[in-house]
């Protein structure tokens, strides 16, 4: 594949075309077709125990799934854990799932289910085996790209003596950029390759559909001076290139793992506030002008870093029962 440059796009120009977009949500949604509702993955302590859901039906009061029991424990990796678990559906009607497996491994974790409560067979994909000094594959996320019919995993990982001018721009010298490689069905993947460097240390990547521009939040690292804020940027194609970072759109917190769904005509993106211990939330209906609504969204105690998807009254049923 090409090497991916970063391009520039004028503000001004490019939300002149949002004002002309249908603004159409098509990540993570399960059936077009029956009355949907919202489910959150997370993970909780460390990620030693497994996967976590809630639900909602207005996007702002989150209960927890299972009596808060994890749905699936994990046993794959390095350390065996299940930290940052994004789950997406994909058009085999089945729901896939990735994580992060430790602090400090070069794989990450996957397995998929038709009803979130029966699992397969869980795999180590070793996305990063190809660089014997990588340190870490943090928070990997699936996007399901429907121009190309394919799968984008990407997720955040320090490589020694890359980014040199940015090196030890955050705790214990990690200096991230974030990777992809891309697959039709989870058994061969693409080379990996750089999928976003925005010229400073970035984590936390997602990715959500709007008409036909694809819009990337993402967690700014660096420390130095503090940022560990919530930004966007887009692109006219899933795979990029993504254009220039956008300013903070999470005020003052300490934020990451940002994850985002539309709700009728808004942009709702949710973030761990993890120095607060609780979840925030922003909402917006021109990507420009940002509403603080932490205060109004409530999720299940100790909930950390997860992703937000719609699945039909079927699936919630079945998980109510359990």
């Amino acid at each position: 594949m090409p090497r991916r440059t970063l391009l520039v796009v004028c503000p001004a120009t490019f939300f002149l075309l949002l004002l002309y977009m249908v603004i159409v949500p098509e990540t993570g949604k399960s059936d077009g077709g029956a009355e949907s509702y919202y489910l959150f993955s997370y993970f909780k302590g460390n990620g030693e125990d497994g996967l976590h859901l809630a639900y909602s039906r207005d996007g702002l009061k989150w209960d927890s799934l299972n009596s808060d029991k994890p749905l699936i424990t994990p046993n794959v990796g390095k350390d065996k854990l299940m930290r940052d678990p994004c789950i997406t559906f994909g058009p085999d009607r089945l729901f896939h799932m990735v994580w992060t497996t430790s602090w400090t491994d070069t794989v990450i974790g996957y397995a998929n289910s038709p009803d979130l409560v029966n699992w397969s067979e869980q795999l180590a994909i070793p996305v990063m085996g190809h660089e014997p000094t990588a340190r870490n594959c943090w928070a990997p996320e699936l996007f399901y790209d429907s121009d190309f019919e394919q799968y984008l995993i990407f997720w955040s990982t320090t490589i020694p003596g890359r980014f040199d001018k940015t090196a030890k721009s955050s705790e214990d010298n990690y200096n991230h950029r974030i990777y992809f490689t891309i697959t039709k069905d989870f058994k061969t993947f693409s080379p990996t390759e750089l999928f976003y460097d925005p010229g400073f240390n970035v984590i936390d990547a997602t990715i959500i559909k709007s008409g036909s521009t694809y819009i990337m939040f993402f967690k700014d690292e660096r420390l130095n001076p503090p940022q560990k804020n919530i930004r966007w940027t887009s692109a006219w194609r899933a795979p990029g290139p993504y254009d220039i970072p956008s300013k903070p759109i999470t005020g003052d917190y300490w934020a990451e793992g940002p994850t985002a769904m539309m709700i009728g005509d808004s942009w709702y993106v949710y973030f761990d506030k993890y120095r607060e211990g609780e979840y925030g939330a922003v909402i917006t209906k021109d990507l420009k002008n940002w509403d603080d609504i932490s205060s109004k969204v409530s999720f299940p105690e100790g909930a950390r870093h997860g992703t937000v998807f719609e699945v039909p009254e079927k699936i919630l049923d079945g998980l109510l029962e359990l």
